[in-house]
């Protein structure tokens, strides 16, 4: 799904009623109406709505909302419009004249006119609808405006923002300035707008409703997509009856070292969760045994090892062999920073002619020489054009920090465009991991990954995104970046249905390997459902 900007969104708003002939009134009359569905089902036992109006389209939405509500009986309705009714203009005008002509004596309606102090019974109201100021407004807010922001704040009641909370600015992709309202809510239109995703405006839910606009109507200058249900469940639907083991793939993981076993055994574990026909574990041969014990499914591959415990150097002609018939390799989780070892990781990323996944202190064995990643896919381009050189890394901000030399809190600044540039730089898909996820391609195109919660900032998680990754990639090699952006995807679901029962202080990483399951099932119930809802 593209993230907008606030420009293009009206643009959209434009072809959509231009182009495609879908009346602008019929817009705000389908935006009103998810408004209200969401609003009854999500408070179905509120006894009073207040609805507060601003003089533009948001206001105009908001009137419908009202309408829609008042016309449901048995809840009181109180609308606050902040403006004299005579400088309402084109559809918000139609839409407060048809509210009028709805209100009657059976279902009664309260609609003040003036500013936020003029009526406050409507702050009283068990849930406030804000449709002050939409995502078209730039701040700050001032006046009757700041004043009614200033009472939804102060209120009790439970809060839904119509396409942003009033006040902020859309296209804002941090923290906001000035006065902003409160939102235990979003309701908003067609496609997120920046603030949406990386604005922090609300801790509940953030819906997006289709209100007409057809695909071909929302064009963006981003570059910029978010990561939904709809765009992964086609990788991971119903399985052939005559499917057999070799069908999915054989993932080969490459990691572990002494004290660092489970890392690896996780990793395997997490591919075979995630699909994939088989795994195999290569690991030191002191420490196999640990592997082992994990899961009876993994099978396992001794190899040798340096005083220190890790993959020895000499390891190379044997792991060269066991990946000859693997559809990917995983390298990295726990496999230690010897300087032996490092060199062992170099060698593998650099000759392998099978998909990659790099992580963990695998990433580390490239800190100052991530020439070689350029090398590795310029080879596989040139001399070997039908096998598939992806590369998928997987670095946390550190681990990032160390591959670029840039300070971590700049990369944590500038997330987007770091990802972007260092995967279309050295031609590897990247996934850069934290509160919301960027994965970018060698095009320069970035997604935005919506699940995922605190509660995964433990150790192992970033084992368990390895092995998701390797597990889609055996099972969808020639659609290597949708089978990552799938993994990123499940990975943070998994999490966010861990911390249900256990929360976010409890949560560790096997808790999501258990969860896989039901994400697998929930992906696939979301992409039916009519309206995308992503956490705040």
């Amino acid at each position: 799904m593209k993230i907008v900007t606030s420009a293009e969104m009206r643009e959209i708003d434009r072809v959509t009623s231009e182009k495609f002939g879908v009346p602008w009134l019929r817009l705000m009359e389908n935006a009103g109406s998810a408004v209200t569905e969401f609003a009854l089902s999500a408070y179905p036992s509120a006894k009073s709505f207040g609805v507060i109006c601003g003089k533009g389209n948001n206001g105009g939405d908001g009137f419908v909302v009202a309408r829609k509500l008042q016309e449901t009986g048995g809840r009181v309705v109180r609308l606050l419009l902040l403006a004299d009714p005579k400088e309402l203009r084109g559809d918000a005008a139609v839409n407060y004249a048809k509210l009028l002509e709805a209100a009657d004596s059976t279902h009664p309606l309260k609609i003040t006119k003036g500013g936020a102090a003029s009526d406050g019974e409507v702050f009283t109201s068990d849930v406030l609808i804000d449709a002050i100021l939409g995502s078209g407004f730039r701040p700050p807010v001032s006046g009757v405006y700041a004043e009614a922001i200033a009472k939804i704040n102060a209120a009790t009641a439970r809060v839904i923002a119509v396409d942003l909370p009033s006040g902020a600015d859309a296209d804002v992709m941090g923290e906001q300035t000035g006065a902003v309202a409160r939102a235990d809510a979003i309701v908003t239109f067609t496609a997120p707008r920046p603030a949406h995703i990386f604005g922090n405006l609300t801790s509940g839910p953030i819906v997006i409703a289709p209100i007409g606009s057809p695909d071909d109507a929302v064009q963006s200058s981003l570059g910029l997509n978010l990561i939904t249900p709809k765009d992964i469940a086609p990788l991971i639907g119903p399985r052939p009856r005559n499917s057999n083991k070799g069908t999915y793939g054989h993932v080969l993981v490459v990691g572990g070292s002494i004290g660092k076993a489970g890392a690896a055994a996780m990793a395997g574990f997490s591919a075979l969760r995630s699909g994939a026909g088989l795994v195999t574990v290569a690991a030191p041969k002191s420490v196999l045994p640990t592997v082992a014990g994990f899961h009876p499914e993994l099978m396992t591959e001794p190899l040798a090892e340096t005083d220190a415990g890790s993959i020895s150097l000499q390891a190379l002609k044997a792991l060269e062999h066991l990946a000859e018939k693997k559809t990917v390799l995983a390298i990295g989780p726990g496999i230690s920073r010897h300087e032996e070892t490092a060199e062992l990781v170099r060698k593998i990323v650099l000759d392998s002619e099978i998909p990659i996944v790099l992580d963990a202190d695998g990433l580390n064995a490239f800190e100052g020489q991530t020439k070689d990643f350029k090398r590795r896919v310029r080879r596989e381009r040139t001399q070997n054009a039908e096998k598939n050189a992806t590369l998928v890394l997987t670095p946390h901000p550190g681990e990032m920090s160390r591959l670029t030399g840039l300070p971590t809190a700049a990369i944590q600044r500038d997330r987007i465009n770091v990802a972007r540039s260092f995967a279309k730089e050295h031609g590897v898909i990247l996934a850069l991991k934290g509160d919301r996820t960027i994965v970018a391609n060698p095009s320069g195109e970035a997604w935005v990954n919506p699940t995922g919660n605190p509660g995964m900032a433990t150790g192992g998680t970033g084992d368990i995104l390895t092995g998701i990754v390797a597990g889609m990639l055996a099972q969808n090699s020639k659609r290597a970046f949708e089978a990552v952006l799938a993994a990123v995807y499940l990975h943070g679901l998994a999490g966010d249905i861990a911390r249900e029962p256990v929360g976010e202080h409890s949560l560790v990483a096997t808790d999501l390997v258990r969860m896989l399951p039901q994400a697998f099932g929930r992906v696939t119930a979301e992409a039916a459902e009519k309206w995308l809802k992503i956490a705040g």
